[in-house]
């Protein structure tokens, strides 16, 4: 049941209670000195009931009307009275629930002995009904109060957790255009030396020859400026390690784990294939995964020996870092949001990313990314 369909089944409920009481009321009249007061006490009660049902009257007309009218008449609508004073506890008016109460209880010392509050029947109920009406309001009214607080903080915990995993993605994004500039940004560099070198040899070239070259140079030239223009403003300097954002094509995962292991941290790697074999963005999230994979390691599994494999399959490249439980180091703070732009870069590859425990406490992170169709077997595109 939803939150909004609670609230209407709790107001068809208060209509219920309410016209409950105010038949009461009718009866009890009835009831007394054959029916002497029925007419202008079920009147009273029918005006009371009409104004605690309509919400925009509850506020300070109902309150006003109800001690008036018990008042008045005494014990028929007592029960009124404690809706009313029920009412005013739960919207935290505690005080003026009482001074209705006093007033009420007061002023029918006066009223006549047949309806009277004061008789040795009605006592007992004329004081405890109206303080357990308090006090009942006040708890109800504090409990509500706590819910919506603790599902505000809740919603606002979700949104909060929503823009973390987008500012993730985001980083990740940022980081993949960042890391693609400076691939492509050198190989157009190279491009566009070796045509500026063989142009400089113009004059032993035929003219059409020569002219393609001139055409490629130039066309590399801006392409390559159109790129820094492009991708450039998308670097984050704070999303990437320091001496890693210039080039971090050229480093491989293996140089990673040697860091890694002259730090301390035990690692077993294996690996199959060539890295030549895979394409350079593939290269790349090998670099991350395995990056990410044993900074979590050194984290949840501290002194645990964590295996790394990375295979370079003609058809895709295999990535899987498993360690065994270790001891969860207390000097780090983990924002968990690491592995949300690792799938967010292996999805953008057409691959797809797992992680979780591996049975006996240990835990798995694999990646398989599948080349595209037509790559060479030096990682380029035929």
């Amino acid at each position: 049941m939803s939150r909004r369909e609670g609230q209407r089944w709790a107001a068809y409920g208060r209509v219920v209670l309410v016209a409950l009481c105010v038949l009461a009321a009718a009866l009890n009249a009835a009831s007394i000195d054959g029916g002497r007061y029925q007419i202008p006490v079920t009147g009273a009660a029918l005006l009371c009931g009409a104004s605690l049902v309509v919400p925009r009257w509850r506020w300070p007309f109902a309150p006003l009307l109800v001690t008036a009218a018990t008042a008045w008449w005494g014990w028929p609508l007592l029960p009124l009275l404690v809706v009313a004073l029920f009412d005013l506890a739960v919207d935290r008016r505690a005080r003026a629930a009482l001074v209705c109460a006093v007033a009420a209880l007061g002023a029918n010392l006066l009223s006549y002995p047949a309806t009277a509050l004061w008789t040795a029947q009605t006592y007992a109920s004329t004081l405890l009904l109206p303080l357990l009406a308090v006090v009942l309001g006040l708890w109800l009214g504090s409990r509500r109060r706590l819910v919506e607080a603790l599902a505000s903080d809740v919603e606002h915990l979700r949104i909060e957790s929503k823009l973390r995993e987008e500012a993730a993605r985001a980083a990740e994004r940022s980081r993949i255009a960042a890391e693609m500039h400076d691939v492509l940004a050198h190989r157009l560099s190279l491009i566009a030396l070796h045509t500026g070198v063989l142009s400089t040899k113009s004059d032993t070239l035929p003219e059409q020859v020569a002219e393609r070259l001139r055409l490629l140079r130039a066309t590399s030239v801006e392409a390559l400026t159109d790129l820094r223009d492009v991708l450039g403003a998308l670097r984050v300097p704070d999303a990437v390690e320091p001496g890693s954002a210039l080039a971090p094509a050229m480093r491989d995962a293996r140089e990673l784990v040697e860091e890694a292991r002259a730090a301390g941290q035990h690692i077993e790697l294996t690996s199959d294939g060539l890295p030549e074999q895979a394409p350079t963005t593939h290269r790349l999230a090998v670099y991350r995964i395995v990056q990410e994979a044993l900074t979590n390691a050194r984290k949840h599994a501290d002194g645990a020996e964590v295996t790394v494999h990375i295979g370079y399959r003609p058809m895709a490249t295999l990535v899987e870092v498993t360690n065994p439980p270790g001891t969860p180091r207390t000097d780090t703070v983990s924002s968990g949001y690491g592995l949300v732009g690792l799938r967010e870069r292996v999805t953008a590859l057409g691959g797809h990313l797992s992680a979780g425990p591996a049975g006996a406490g240990a835990w798995r992170l694999a990646a398989r990314i599948p080349h595209p169709a037509g790559t060479g077997q030096d990682g380029t595109l035929t």
